[in-house]
């Protein structure tokens, strides 16, 4: 479930334009590597290992010695491949049927995380004296139900966004 879901927002973080800017590898102080695409603005406390160019084609400068010939923009933009109209609403339907579905999973697991928070909140152990040792217990419950919360807003605002 976890890998799918992470395959859908791995294959939308490659569609996003953010994607094809300059990316940095940045190591933090515990030795995890962090990728960002904001060069300028390094995460705090990460100390800044190689950065990576656009690859997408370089622009040809403009020829100035003929006004009637095509700017370099429209021979780059000619040069990228190009998807069929009726590839890309497949390809768009497809985004939309997966990610109807994924709501539809992470509605169904938050129903059973609020039924489990509902079990949990109802008990009241005898070694609970102490309400901090309550909400201890308890706190892996509420951020699940936090946390499917959250992804179902996300994927919400991803069907907003589609076409």
């Amino acid at each position: 479930m976890h890998s799918r879901r992470f395959a859908v927002c791995f294959a939308l973080a490659l569609l996003s334009p953010a994607a094809w800017a300059e990316t940095c590898k940045y190591l933090d102080s515990e030795g995890r590597v962090i990728y960002s695409n904001t060069p300028n603005n390094p995460p705090k406390g990460a100390t800044k290992v190689k950065c990576f160019e656009d690859p997408s084609p370089k622009q040809a400068p403009a020829s100035t010695a003929n006004s009637d010939s095509k700017p370099a923009n429209s021979d780059a933009k000619a040069k990228r491949p190009r998807v069929s109209e009726s590839t890309q609403k497949t390809r768009d339907g497809e985004r939309r049927r997966i990610l109807e579905q994924e709501l539809v999973d992470e509605t169904a697991q938050l129903a059973v995380a609020k039924e489990q928070l509902a079990e949990q909140e109802a008990v009241r152990n005898g070694n609970e004296r102490n309400y901090e040792r309550y909400l201890e217990r308890v706190k892996p419950y509420r951020d699940a139900v936090a946390t499917h919360e959250h992804n179902i807003d996300a994927i919400k605002r991803e069907i907003a966004n589609l076409k």
